[in-house]
């Protein structure tokens, strides 16, 4: 089995872990609304040591269910492309990146409560696209050129264009999945080579140019060459038959 096909290889996991991650997140919030709504007040609270906290709980804590289904769907979409394609390292990404987005946006804030999962969203965002650019893979070429179809316009959220948007949560993430795409630039499949690529192709040992005259001219059957090649004087085979009487 080729590395691509072991790297881009379907499982359970694909699909469920990703539906794990995205039911705990409303179970959360259901606990939220129903029983605890303190929850709410343990997201990411910058440049004060009792915020640091929120950086392992605010991806699980969300305002309102606006808030949580906008942040759902991109999860999950987001979530399962990272382990289906980058499954090696899909956890790598996602605990990393729940950290250091989180502490990028503890460093940078405001002086607020910053809660959603939208960091670890722009996180995967921004690791998806730039890991298929580094990599030069056709398939993650493509999935990047996807990404940007899909949420190319979630760019301008890192600016603080909209009121009471954690716009810092969001830089953070981005920043985060580029900083993952340059770490774990190796971590990928490479794009298979055909023979004539590799450095030490040598054109006149290719069995299928050799069907080609120095004219261009396709030729159906080499067997006279073919006979020079490999029944040479030095390996040609002596063999011995042995006749046996038929007795009556």
């Amino acid at each position: 089995m080729s590395q691509n096909q072991q790297q881009f290889k379907y499982s359970t996991g694909v699909v469920a872990y990703p539906v794990f991650f995205v039911l705990l997140i409303w179970v959360v919030f259901w606990l939220q609304v129903r029983f605890f709504p303190v929850i709410k007040t343990f997201g990411v609270y910058p440049q004060k040591l009792e915020g640091l906290s929120g950086i392992f709980f605010s991806p699980f804590i969300h305002a309102d269910i606006q808030h949580l289904y906008h942040n759902s769907i991109p999860l999950f979409i987001l979530s399962v492309a990272l382990f289906y394609f980058y499954r090696k390292i899909s956890w790598k990404v996602i605990l990393y990146g729940i950290v250091l987005s989180g502490l990028i946006t503890w460093i940078i804030g405001r002086p607020s409560n910053h809660i959603g999962a939208s960091g670890l969203v722009y996180v995967l965002v921004s690791f998806i696209f730039f890991k298929g650019v580094f990599a030069k893979h056709f398939r993650l070429v493509a999935l990047s050129l996807l990404i940007i179809f899909l949420y190319g316009s979630m760019i301008w959220y890192v600016f603080p264009v909209k009121e009471g948007m954690s716009w810092e949560g969001h830089l953070g993430g981005l920043i985060t999945g580029l900083l993952f795409a340059i770490i774990f630039r190796k971590s990928v499949a490479k794009p298979e080579r055909y023979k004539w690529q590799q450095p030490d192709y040598n054109e006149d040992n290719d069995p299928f140019l050799k069907h080609f005259d120095e004219n261009g001219n396709f030729i159906e059957t080499i067997e006279h060459e073919i006979e020079e090649e490999f029944l040479s004087e030095e390996n040609q085979l002596n063999i011995t038959y042995t006749y046996k009487e038929k007795k009556d």
